[in-house]
């Protein structure tokens, strides 16, 4: 949105239902936030809210992200008769059943884009109506990482090796395996440090691990500077239960770091197995510490596996393409 309001001249309205903006870019445009706060979770007043804003503004799409934000403006779509693109959708989960409020969407919404096609899969929608937009990186981003050196004496790495993991600490994230596997790798090579980045409540797996290997763990809970700690990072780890396209790969393959994930969701559409990285079954400790191993101690393999993801990044994930697909 930002490159097509910049370059493009389109006039555009961002309309929050929380007063907080995650992206510093929006801060750069001309474009004042209007902020619908909602009194609880499903709160029905933004039905006629988020109406008078649309019959005001009258745009020519509305472009929502979010289940409950697509569903609250459905009504302004069907009376004023302005096309709903819908970017609901942003994982690939198990789902025995999409659930009534996503098939009442995605019932209204004239394009429905999920940033996976296993994510439209798993959501059940059809090619007239669903379309496929990947996440784009910027590459301009990792021309101000912070020095290498700077970033181990911040966060106290002192082994030759690292390797990270970025992701909330929740249900749908496999920190279990991620550890129990480091653990297992500890065994034989204790010169390693494990980075578990991300918010959330990390107890249950400090306290998972012995004494004699706490120091190798480091968990940093959220870091606003991720991309130059990844960049510390000679592997990084992504295992799960659901992902779309994931940031985290996303962002280790550009630094040109080998990936290991779990091989469901999106993540075969990123990684390109035993050429980018490796595809691993879901809660697999052995082959995850088979392909640590092979990684950590065969420093060409590491490299050349690291190269090719960046150039699937560049080729198959820029952000001119995102761009030019929105």
């Amino acid at each position: 949105m930002y490159d097509l309001v910049q370059k493009h001249r389109y006039e555009c309205a961002i309309v929050l239902t929380k007063d907080e903006i995650h992206y510093e870019k929006l801060n750069q445009l001309a474009i004042k936030p209007i902020v619908l706060l909602r009194s609880y979770k499903k709160d029905i007043s933004l039905f006629y809210k988020f109406y008078k804003v649309a019959k005001q503004f009258k745009p020519d799409v509305i472009h929502v992200w979010g289940n409950m934000v697509a569903t609250y403006a459905i009504p302004a779509k069907i009376v004023l008769g302005i096309p709903l693109v819908n970017s609901q959708i942003t994982d690939a989960p198990n789902l025995n059943k999409v659930n009534l409020n996503c098939r009442f969407n995605f019932y209204f919404s004239d394009k429905i884009i999920s940033n996976s096609k296993t994510g439209l899969s798993k959501y059940g929608v059809n090619d007239v109506k669903g379309m496929v937009i990947y996440n784009g990186f910027n590459f301009e981003r990792l021309s101000r990482l912070t020095d290498k050196e700077i970033m181990r004496r911040q966060y106290g790495i002192t082994t030759q090796k690292c390797v990270g993991m970025v992701a909330t600490f929740f249900n749908t994230k496999d920190y279990n395996t991620y550890i129990k596997s480091a653990l297992a790798v500890l065994k034989i090579h204790n010169d390693v440090t494990f980075l578990c980045v991300g918010s959330g409540d990390a107890s249950e797996y400090k306290n998972y691990i012995p004494e004699q290997y706490k120091s190798r763990f480091i968990f940093t809970g959220s870091v606003k500077d991720v991309e130059s700690l990844m960049n510390v990072c000679d592997i990084g780890v992504l295992t799960s239960f659901g992902e779309g396209i994931s940031n985290s790969i996303l962002e280790f393959m550009a630094l040109s770091k080998p990936v290991i994930a779990t091989n469901l969701g999106g993540n075969p559409e990123l990684i390109e197995d035993k050429k980018s990285g490796y595809l691993i079954p879901v809660a697999a400790v052995d082959e995850l510490v088979n392909c640590l191993n092979v990684l950590l101690y065969s420093e060409q393999q590491s490299n050349e596996m690291g190269k090719h993801g960046e150039e699937i990044v560049r080729n198959k994930f820029g952000m001119e393409r995102m761009t030019a697909e929105f």
